[in-house]
Parts: C-alpha cells; structure tokens; sequence
C-alpha cells in the first residue's frame, strides 16, 4: 500500500475512533472537519473519566493516538505491576495523565522543556487532580546536565525539540534546562524504572545512545515515538542499540508519515 493510501485509510479510519471515544462528539466532529470551534478545546474521555484542555486539532490527534489507539501501551504491562513511568516530552500531559489513569498504584514523572506546553501540562494535571503526576519543566539527555536551546521556529509547541534539524531558523529558540538521564533517576531514587515513555522530536538518540549500561539496566520496558531524518541515526540504530543491551525489540510504522513510528523495548 502506497503512503498516501495507507495515510487516506488512518485519517478515514479514526475520525470513527475519534467520536466513539469522546463525549462531546459534536465539538470533535467539527474539529475533524476542520470547522472553527471555541478555544482551548475540551476533550472528554470515555469511558476513562479524563478531559483534557488543548488548543489544535494536531492535540486533538495526539490525544484520540494516546487514550483511544493506545500507541504506547505494552502488553506485557499488567496495570498492577507498574510502580514508576518516567515520560520525556510530556507534551501538554496526554500520556502522564492516561498513565496515571491506567496504572492506578504508579508514580509518574513528567518531563516537559516548552514553556508553553509545560503550562498547559500542568493544567491538565489540576483539571484531572492528577496528584501522582509529579512533572518538571526541563529538557532530558543522555549525558549532559545544564542549559539546552530549545528549537521553537512556527511548529506546534507540542512538536519543540532540542535538536536543530537542517534549515531550521536558528532565531526562534528558547534557552532550556536539561537533566542528564542517570541524574534523573539519581535525583528521585529510581533503581527500577518500569515504563520509560520518550517522545522527544528526534532527541530520543542523543537520550538512549548515550546513556550507559547502569541507567538502561533500570528500565524494564520502553515505548517511544522515533523521528527519522532529524539526526545521523535512524530507528534502526535504536532497535540494534537496545537489543545489544538485553531488550527485545518490535516497531510499528506511523500510517500517516514515513519518517515517524512506534519503537516497543523490553526485557526477557
């Protein structure tokens, strides 16, 4: 199948998904139709009682992707045996919050660097009374610690990355604090991180690559979406990366859009 058909048949496809899976379906019709609607945009859930305050139809997406599609869910998870999920590029909260929802006994950690995002996160968390959600506005690395400049240029703030893609305008950036991943797990005294979520607009390599052993030896299961075409490594590099250090691997291919998919990791 060609990517236009197969990116025509997931946009057919999930409007369905979209209303069955809200409450106020009218407002969610006429945002896939792409007909004006009030802002923010509130999306209510079912049959998880979760709403979520966001401001574009591409939040609308990210939301109906992570609550209804359930792309970063493992089936090797049991709800009851998941007591930490760290999530880099919380975005504005769709999957801390679904996190917090779908692992009843968990802690999570939230990673957002946007200051536009992490606001409206932390929206999102008091509108859910989230209280397990403990979230941080700061960037995440595989090794450094310190400022990072944040990518902003016109994309949509959920889509802010730490990595300059080529032509990106160097102008439209903001200065970020970063945390390196051992830090991390240093600073909250993980010794056994069960869900690692990443989605981080290419910035996953740097996280992953350079990480060593001691810190990978924690995680027990890793989902992420990888973004090709940002850096000189490719999803491929990360499978090969990850089963090097004991985990399995399985990748599942965005339908809409060549260069971004789903990598699922986890140990024997």
């Amino acid at each position: 199948m060609s990517m236009l058909a197969s990116r025509l048949r997931y946009y057919l496809t999930s409007v369905p998904t979209l209303l069955r899976g809200v409450r106020n379906w009218p407002t969610m019709g006429a945002v896939s139709l792409g007909l004006p609607v009030r802002q923010p945009i509130m999306v209510r859930m079912r049959p998880r009682p979760l709403a979520f305050r966001v401001h574009s139809a591409m939040d609308v997406w990210t939301v109906k992707e992570t609550c209804l599609d359930r792309f970063y869910d493992l089936a090797q998870l049991r709800p009851d045996e998941v007591r930490t999920v760290v999530d880099l590029g919380a975005g504005f909260g769709d999957f801390s919050i679904y996190a917090a929802s779908r692992y009843p006994q968990s802690t999570v950690y939230a990673y957002e660097p946007s200051p536009v995002s992490f606001a409206r996160l932390q929206e999102n968390v008091r509108l859910n009374r989230a209280d397990r959600v403990r979230s941080f506005p700061l960037a995440v690395g595989g090794r450094e610690t310190g400022p990072l400049t944040l990518y902003t240029g016109t994309r949509a703030a959920v889509q802010h990355t730490t990595v300059r893609a080529d032509g990106a305008p160097a102008a439209q950036t903001v200065q970020v604090e970063s945390v390196a991943l051992a830090e991390l797990f240093r600073e909250h005294a993980i010794e056994c991180c069960d869900l690692l979520k990443i989605d981080c607009e290419g910035a996953e390599y740097d996280i992953l690559l350079q990480s060593d052993a001691g810190v990978l030896d924690k995680i027990r299961h890793i989902v992420m979406e990888y973004h090709d075409g940002v850096t000189a490594y490719a999803h491929t590099d990360l499978a090969a990366f990850l089963r090097r250090h004991g985990f399995r691997v399985a990748v599942r291919r965005n339908q809409a859009h060549d260069d971004l998919g789903y990598l699922y990791a986890w140990r024997q």
